[in-house]
């Protein structure tokens, strides 16, 4: 049997585009395996009508949402290689080996975390990269932004939005033009230059208590927004498409493909601007283009019944 699509993650952009496949009476496989991005969050949000909704759950209710199409089908499964041109694709799983006519990839990215003693266990606890996500939650405490290019530095002003309390480290790392400091000091953010030894969690564990510096010295904070860098999944990368400079997946604007023919990509992996809303929109609207275009050739080529 060959599906006419196959999606390469689960998460928010998968699910959306396996809904909107599924209502187009497309035979489609969904396979989701491996680590998921956002399993260290306690709640999503800033999700019209799953606001606080947790990840696992979001998922459970995305999948119980694709049972009424049994043209759709899910399997705990990775994508190990893809091989063929568009129309037939022979791609090997996980689970074994099938054929499909469009490869749909939804993989969202791999964040590299800095190594500070701590942070591991506190990020997506008090550690986050989306003020839109979760600092409602945390409003008017005690906020830091790891800051790690100039570019990105009126983020920090950004943060004001939700508190008074805006911190910049630069952790011995980044120089900040005088002109970007004069910036900061007019919108109420201070600028901590010193490196930074570890994080200090509350006795729970949950949040942050402080920063520890390698002087010896600390800073209390209750909160910490960072953007580290981020890299394609090894499938991506072995698939060779084409990247922008920063590392993100190329798209033909008109037809949703990437650089390889037949091979379609949606969320994350697209561009910095990331967040689950904004990857089920992006799933859903790929999804359509796709199955437009797909939908023509079965019909022409005398597919479709």
């Amino acid at each position: 049997m060959t599906y006419d699509v196959v999606i390469a993650g689960g998460g928010p952009a998968g699910l959306a585009a396996a809904l909107t496949l599924g209502r187009s009476r497309k035979r489609v496989l969904l396979c989701d395996a491996g680590p998921r991005r956002n399993a260290a969050a306690v709640h999503m949000h800033n999700f019209v009508t799953r606001d606080g909704i947790t990840p696992a759950e979001f998922r459970r209710i995305g999948r119980q949402q694709l049972e009424p199409y049994a043209s759709v089908e899910t399997r705990e499964a990775r994508i190990e290689d893809v091989r063929g041109t568009r129309g037939s694709f022979d791609v090997r799983l996980s689970t074994g080996s099938i054929k499909a006519r469009r490869i749909l990839l939804c993989t969202g990215m791999v964040d590299e975390l800095p190594e500070i003693e701590g942070l591991g266990s506190l990020w997506g606890k008090s550690i986050f990269i989306c003020p839109y996500c979760h600092a409602w939650e945390v409003q008017n405490r005690r906020f830091a932004y790891l800051a790690t290019s100039q570019e990105k530095l009126d983020f920090a002003l950004l943060l004001r939005g939700w508190t008074s309390d805006v911190i910049v480290l630069t952790h011995d790392r980044l120089t900040v033009p005088e002109d970007a400091r004069a910036r900061l000091k007019a919108g109420g953010v201070r600028v901590d230059d010193r490196p930074i030894a570890r994080l200090v969690p509350s006795s729970d564990g949950l949040e942050m208590d402080r920063i520890e510096f390698t002087d010896g010295s600390s800073l209390e904070r209750d909160v910490l927004f960072l953007h580290p860098p981020q890299h394609q999944i090894e499938i991506v990368t072995a698939l060779g498409l084409a990247l922008d400079a920063a590392g993100y997946v190329q798209l033909d604007p008109v037809t949703r493909e990437t650089s390889v023919p037949g091979i379609y990509a949606a969320g994350d992996l697209l561009a910095p601007m990331q967040g689950a809303l904004i990857a089920a929109a992006s799933g859903t609207l790929t999804a359509g283009v796709l199955n437009h275009a797909l939908t023509v050739e079965l019909a022409t080529e005398g597919v479709l019944a």
